[in-house]
């Protein structure tokens, strides 16, 4: 199953260095039944980008948590077992936890199929979106606008082997 885990730059240097992702539970993001009544596709490069931008966005929420952390969304594509990643039954009932697993036992980077990161040039939107986070969870519509702009940015594909020259 592929699974979605959002992280830092910080965070992914860490992986690199311990070789995990973390020992888990995990959160991570996936094509569930929910995405996929959420979604309302059948096609399964949709549902996957569908979960990778949910993805994206939990990684917005570890940069707003962590001032310090470059101001790059990174989305690590991982393949684990079936049975390791378990959707919450009762999530679908939560519009935030749409796609939504845990990921249990360590996740090791060498599993990881590509990473996916914001380019420089999405820095000045992804800061200003995480600074604005906030106001927009209580419902600034202005500061949502702002969040939104950060979606605007495709986060590129990286091979496992470049997540060093990330990560510099």
């Amino acid at each position: 199953m592929r699974v979605y885990v959002p992280s830092t730059l910080p965070g992914l240097a860490q992986a690199h260095r311990t070789g995990t992702l973390g020992s888990g539970p995990l959160t991570a993001y996936a094509v569930t039944p929910g995405l996929r009544e959420w979604y309302v596709s059948d096609d399964i490069e949709e549902l996957e980008y569908a979960a990778l931008s949910r993805a994206a966005a939990a990684s917005l929420r570890l940069l707003a948590a962590d001032p310090a952390a470059a101001r790059r969304r990174v989305v690590v594509a991982v393949d684990v077992p079936d049975g390791a990643a378990t959707a919450d039954p009762d999530g679908g009932l939560d519009p935030g936890a749409v796609g939504e697993v845990r990921v249990t036992g360590p996740v090791p980077l060498a599993k990881a199929a590509a990473v996916h990161a914001d380019s420089d040039e999405a820095e000045a939107d992804v800061t200003a979106a995480a600074a604005a986070l906030g106001a927009a969870d209580m419902g600034d519509d202005d500061a949502q606008f702002t969040v939104d702009g950060a979606e605007d940015h495709e986060l590129l594909w990286y091979g496992v082997q470049e997540v060093p020259h990330l990560i510099a």
